[in-house]
């Protein structure tokens, strides 16, 4: 297996300008090929889907065929796979249409590891029902968020449960497929959260046992919008709010206005493009999506073996991402230093690792960080060795020049 790391870089224009990128957790760089295939949907004919005229079959062609590229990338059926503006969007929507369904004494799980996108919208639909939430904790010092944990929270009223499937701070990845059966088997729905999951680890909603699975294509090479991902059978129980003369058919129920075709278009493209990163192979997308993510998998593995082996040479870096099984994304404080300064002194240096808590909110205060964060440093399939390197060296200099607060 070869991994190409050279064309994929030659192949995103904005790498071009020389920044280092560690900021992929909250967004990646765009392919020439999605770019293209962007401009392309826009240079012909577009009209509303149809049948008859070009600008209608090329619209109806574009939706057909981002809906079975997500389905091969997710391992779903295609009838399953809903468009929308954002995850959270998506998720809030999911939120109110489950919710007309709850009453005063259901009870509603969500984890304190999750991106607020993941937390908030459960909350508010809650209180609005009178059900009641129930947080399940992760460990502060190991990072684990572990089935138990969810366990703990379950009960005959448990009507829902939310999970992250990566934490986009500190990149734990929780055993999700574990923690679906102990839903199931109380009888509620598991909604997951994959945004950051989906651009390091290949999916199979199915094996997962996600009732819900979200994710956002600008976070693996794509661009911005929001995919849901769930079987057509539980789609057709739910009646979201929709206008009187738009499409009761699944998908279609959940999509609220036109679908922004052009980035369906690259969209289809960005997971073409994640598809060739395994090397030249046989077999269809779904099988050359396998390829591709081991393939991504060993690179990023290889990297982050660098970068943390340089971080524990310096004094003062303490690293909070310590799960046994997680993204290759850290989350760092620096003693005495301010992570804020540390981001605009690296900025300085055109290498790109903000920090913030990233709607992390909760996890953040559960480690003990506050509404402050740390200095999160995500790797994506498109970082070099050069780009740690540069990471770690503008880290020493900091550090070195400077002085921690007493």
């Amino acid at each position: 297996m070869t991994y190409d790391l050279t064309a994929l870089r030659a192949g995103i224009p904005a790498l071009a300008a020389g920044t280092a990128h560690f900021d992929g957790p909250g967004g990646t760089q765009t392919p020439r090929p999605v770019i293209e295939a962007i401009a392309d949907a826009l240079a012909r004919p577009l009209s509303n889907r149809g049948s008859l005229l070009p600008g209608e079959r090329h619209a109806d062609t574009l939706v057909v065929e981002a809906r079975r590229a997500m389905a091969d990338l997710l391992g779903a059926d295609p009838a399953g796979v809903v468009f929308g503006r954002s995850a959270t969007q998506l998720t809030y929507d999911a939120a109110r249409t489950l919710a007309a369904g709850w009453a005063e004494g259901d009870e509603v799980v969500v984890t304190r590891l999750d991106h607020d996108a993941n937390i908030r919208p459960w909350v508010q639909a809650a209180e609005r029902t009178g059900a009641t939430v129930r947080r399940a904790d992760f460990d502060p010092a190991t990072g684990e968020l572990t089935a138990d944990h969810v366990r703990a929270q379950l009960s005959p009223r448990t009507r829902l449960v939310a999970v992250t499937a990566a934490s986009n701070l500190i990149g734990t990845m929780p055993p999700v497929a574990e923690i679906a059966r102990l839903v199931h088997e109380a009888g509620a729905l598991l909604h997951v959260d994959g945004v950051h999951y989906t651009a390091h680890a290949p999916v199979d909603v199915r094996a997962l046992g996600a009732d819900f699975f979200v994710c956002s294509p600008y976070k693996f090479l794509g661009p911005h919008h929001g995919v849901l991902a769930a079987a057509p059978e539980l789609l057709e129980t739910l009646r979201p709010d929709k206008l009187l003369p738009s499409s009761d058919a699944v998908p279609e129920r959940f999509e609220l206005g036109t679908l922004p075709y052009e980035f369906l278009a690259g969209t289809r493209a960005a997971v073409d493009v994640l598809a060739g990163l395994g090397g030249p192979g046989d077999g269809d997308r779904r099988a050359r999506l396998g390829a591709a993510y081991e393939a991504i998998g060993a690179h990023e593995a290889r990297l982050r073996a660098r970068l943390e082996e340089g971080l524990a040479a310096l004094d003062g870096v303490t690293v909070h991402s310590r799960a046994a099984r997680r993204t290759p994304t850290l989350l760092v404080t620096l003693d005495g230093r301010s992570t804020e300064d540390a981001y605009r002194f690296l900025a300085g240096r055109n290498v790109h690792a903000p920090s913030g808590h990233f709607y992390a909110l909760e996890a953040s205060r559960h480690l003990g960080l506050g509404d402050t964060g740390g200095l999160r440093v995500g790797l994506a399939c498109y970082t070099s060795d050069e780009d740690v390197d540069r990471l770690l060296e503008g880290l020493a200099a900091f550090l070195k020049e400077t002085p921690a607060a007493h």
